[in-house]
């Protein structure tokens, strides 16, 4: 993966305005009670734009590597690159919310809390969905980049599992914040479309047409190879 110099200032960017916004440097509080909950309300508006870009990056990842992708639409050139460019945003703005949410004393997360599931202060079962959400992603995205890691074949499979940690950022959204009820159309109107896409995929590579693999009973009479028979291809 190559990140850019812009993506980068873009990047550092963010996290300035992030840092400022939390510090009370750009817009002094109010009140006490406004001063002291303004890193939640930061880490929560991060989580949520993690949680927005992990559903835009699946998607295309869904289209990356859907079995009509190869056949038909031909998208990988144009797709790939929004790919791998939403990958570093989610990353970073989850790195983002991990950190303000651990540090924060008024989210009563932690630092143990936000990195070992089910010892956080606050909702444990929520914010422990979360932190595993944010291994599986870290494990997916390794084994995407570094894929001479593992055995032949084993990346796509590896990769694969990025829709089993959008499942579990979707519940960890929906769980862990305090507006989960006034944000469930958010979540039904990103959930439902990559839960389809996820399914599509699946049915159209469980469907496809089978390759034929040859075998050595029966050679060809034009290049005297063996012929080709029909078997079952694992999607």
């Amino acid at each position: 993966m190559r990140v850019s110099v812009a993506t980068l200032v873009a990047l550092g960017a963010i996290a300035a305005l992030v840092a400022l916004g939390v510090t009370d440097q750009i817009l002094p509080a109010t009140d006490p009670r406004t001063e002291q909950i303004r890193p939640w309300v930061a880490a929560r508006a991060l989580g949520i734009t993690a949680y927005l870009l992990l559903a835009v990056e699946v998607a295309t990842g869904l289209i990356l590597s859907h079995p009509r992708n190869v056949a038909s639409w031909r998208l990988t050139k144009p797709v790939f690159p929004w790919h791998e460019m939403l990958t570093v945003f989610t990353g970073a703005f989850i790195a983002l919310h991990v950190v303000i949410l651990a540090l924060d004393p008024f989210a009563k997360v932690g630092v143990i809390g936000a990195l070992v599931p089910g010892l956080s202060g606050y909702r444990p079962p929520a914010i422990a969905i979360g932190s595993v959400a944010m291994y599986a992603l870290v494990f997916t995205a390794v084994t995407a980049k570094w894929t001479r890691l593992l055995p032949s074949g084993w990346w796509l499979k590896a990769h694969r599992f990025a829709a089993v940690a959008f499942l579990l950022a979707w519940a960890h959204a929906v769980l862990a914040g305090t507006d989960g009820g006034a944000l469930s159309p958010l979540y039904i109107a990103t959930g439902l479309p990559v839960l389809a896409g996820v399914a599509h995929r699946w049915w159209t590579a469980r469907v496809r047409p089978q390759r034929a693999i040859p075998t050595a009973s029966s050679p060809t009479p034009a290049m005297g190879r063996p012929a080709p028979v029909v078997a079952t291809e694992e999607p």
